[in-house]
């Protein structure tokens, strides 16, 4: 199981996938807003989406889990 985790602290703005969808690596995952500028959080792996870990408004840290994936 993979585990795509923010690269930035700040909060969430959106979330760009929903349970089941297939994943490349490289897709969009989420968006989180730092320092007023928003910055994508991208997937580093491919598979299915099997949880999403955070919603929309979340504050987040740097290294948090956003989102498990399975292969």
């Amino acid at each position: 199981m993979g585990i795509i985790e923010s690269t930035v602290t700040g909060r969430v703005l959106g979330i760009s996938v929903a349970v089941g969808d297939a994943l490349n690596e490289g897709d969009e995952v989420a968006k989180v807003e730092s320092m007023k500028m928003e910055l994508p959080v991208e997937s580093e792996v491919s598979g299915t989406v099997t949880r999403i870990l955070v919603a929309e408004g979340d504050e987040v840290e740097e290294g948090q889990a956003l989102v498990e994936v399975s292969p």
